[in-house]
C-alpha cells in the first residue's frame, strides 16, 4: 500500500475567526458606488472606509480601538466633489492617507491622532493631472512621498506628494481601462492588469514595458463560477496569497512556493454574509502574542467586521518562524533619489516585542518656486515697482494662517478631551 505524502508547511493549519460583536464597527453607511477597489484601508492606528455621502465623496477614519456603534455625526473626510473610489494609507506615515475620486483628482490628507470635532475638509495637497475619474492609487513601498495614480483616461501618473508635482506620466502603454496596479518589493517595477486582457510589467523610470506577452502560466488554479471581482492580498513574509471575492462570503488562501506545483491550497474561511470590500492590516499591526499572521476588515452593508487569521501554537514564546523581520515605517529612499535611478529594499524591523505606532508626524508639502526666494534680512525698503515688495506681507499672512490653524486644532483637541471626560462622568452615573 502506498501512503500519500502530505506536504510539510507551518501554514497548513491557519484558521480564520471573526472577532466578537463588540469588537466590530457598527452603523457605517458603506459606499454603494460601483468600483473594483477594496473600499477599506487599515494601518496600526486607523481603519478608513469609503462611505455614502450626499453632495460629493467622503470616507470615515476611525481609531482602531473605537469599536462598537459609530456615532451618526462622527466627522468624515470630505473634500472631493464626486464619489471617492479608492483610499490608501501611506506606508511611511500612519497619519497620512490618499484618496482618489470620480472628480478626476487625488487628495492627500493628514489625520490627527485625536478625533476631530468637525469634518476634515482641507487636504494637505490636491494632485490634478487626470482627465477622467481616478480609480486606483498606490504608494511606493520604499521611497518617501511617491504616490501612483491610475485613471479611466488609461494614464498612470507618479507624483511627489512632498512638492505636489508630477514625477512621471506613463501614457501610450494601455489601450484600455486599467484594472489594477501593483509594485514589486523595492518599487523598481510595476505590474498592471488591463481590460485588454494583458498583464504588463513596466519599468516606470525608463517608461518601458519590460514584459507583456507571457507564455503559458506556470500554475492555473480554478476558483469558481462567480463573476465577482477578486481582491488579492499577498503576504510576502509567509508567501501566502489571500483571495477575497467581492460579493462573495469567503476568503480562500494559498501558499506560493518555488517548486512545482507552485500554488498550494491551504483553506477557505467561510461566512454567511457577502463582503462589500476588504481591508488588510500590514504585518506590523498584528498581535504576535496570539500568533496572528493576518487580519482582514470585512465590509458589510452597515458594518466592518475584523477577521483574525492565526496559526495555533502551544508555546507563548515569540514564534520566529512566523514573524521574519518585516517592512517598517521608515522610507529607504527620498523621491528624487528613486527618480534618479536608485533602488533600495524596505527597511525591516523585528516584531519580537510587538510594534508601537509612532506619534503623528506632519506631512510637509513644499511647492517649488513659491516661497523659495525669501528676501535677505535687513532689506525693508521696497519701491512700488519692486516685485519682491509683497513677499514679507505674503509671508506674514501665511504665518498668521498657520498659527490660526494650530489654534483651531488645539481647541478641537481640547473639546474632544472634554467630551471624552463628559462621557466618563455620564457612564459613571449610569
Amino acid at each position: 500500500m502506498s501512503r500519500r505524502v502530505v506536504r510539510q508547511s507551518k501554514f497548513r493549519h491557519v484558521f480564520g475567526q471573526p472577532v466578537k460583536a463588540d469588537q466590530m464597527y457598527e452603523d457605517i453607511r458603506v459606499s454603494k458606488v460601483t468600483c473594483d477597489s477594496s473600499f477599506c484601508a487599515v494601518n496600526p492606528k486607523f481603519v478608513a472606509i469609503i462611505v455614502e455621502s450626499g453632495g460629493g465623496g467622503a470616507f470615515i477614519v476611525l481609531p482602531l480601538a473605537k469599536t462598537g456603534r459609530v456615532d451618526k455625526n462622527h466627522p468624515l473626510v470630505t473634500g472631493h466633489t464626486a464619489p471617492v473610489l479608492d483610499i490608501d494609507w501611506c506606508p511611511h506615515n500612519d497619519n497620512v492617507i490618499a484618496s482618489a475620486s470620480e472628480d478626476t483628482t487625488v487628495m492627500v490628507w493628514q489625520i490627527p491622532d485625536y478625533v476631530p470635532v468637525r469634518n476634515i475638509t482641507e487636504p494637505v495637497v490636491t494632485l490634478e493631472g487626470h482627465s477622467k475619474r481616478v480609480s486606483i492609487i498606490s504608494w511606493h513601498p520604499t521611497a518617501r512621498n511617491v504616490l501612483l495614480s491610475a485613471g479611466c483616461d488609461n494614464l498612470v501618473i507618479l507624483w511627489n506628494v512632498g512638492t505636489g508635482e508630477t514625477l512621471l506620466v506613463l501614457d501610450n502603454m494601455h489601450t484600455d481601462l486599467i484594472y489594477n496596479v501593483g509594485w514589486n518589493r523595492n518599487g523598481s517595477l510595476l505590474v498592471t492588469t488591463c481590460k485588454d486582457k494583458k498583464v504588463r510589467i513596466i519599468d516606470p523610470r525608463k517608461q518601458q514595458i519590460v514584459a507583456k506577452n507571457f507564455e503559458e502560466p506556470i500554475a492555473l488554479q480554478e476558483m469558481d463560477t462567480s463573476n465577482g471581482v477578486l481582491l488579492p492580498f499577498y503576504d510576502a513574509d509567509s508567501s501566502i496569497v489571500y483571495l477575497c471575492g467581492k460579493g462573495d462570503s469567503s476568503i480562500r488562501y494559498f501558499e506560493i512556493t518555488d517548486e512545482a506545483p507552485y500554488v498550494h491550497y491551504l483553506n477557505t474561511y467561510s461566512s454567511k454574509e457577502p463582503q462589500r470590500g476588504m481591508g488588510f492590516m500590514p504585518k506590523r499591526g498584528l498581535d504576535v502574542s496570539k500568533c496572528e499572521i493576518a487580519r482582514f476588515f470585512k465590509l458589510h452593508e452597515r458594518k466592518c467586521e475584523p477577521i483574525v487569521m492565526t496559526v495555533p501554537r502551544k508555546s507563548d514564546l515569540f514564534q520566529d518562524d512566523l514573524y521574519p523581520d518585516t517592512p517598517g515605517p521608515e522610507p529607504a529612499l527620498e523621491a528624487d533619489e528613486w527618480l534618479s535611478g536608485k533602488d533600495a529594499d524596505p527597511i525591516l524591523i523585528s516584531l519580537r516585542d510587538g510594534y508601537v505606532p509612532v506619534k503623528n508626524r506632519e506631512l510637509k508639502v513644499v511647492k517649488k518656486n513659491i516661497l523659495d526666494s525669501k528676501p535677505p534680512l535687513g532689506r525693508r525698503s521696497h519701491s512700488v515697482c519692486d516685485p519682491d515688495s509683497s513677499r514679507p506681507a505674503l509671508e506674514e499672512v501665511l504665518e498668521e494662517i498657520r498659527a490660526l490653524k494650530e489654534t483651531v486644532q488645539a481647541q478641537e483637541k481640547r473639546i474632544s478631551d472634554l467630551e471624552n471626560k463628559l462621557c466618563q462622568f455620564t457612564n459613571g452615573t449610569d
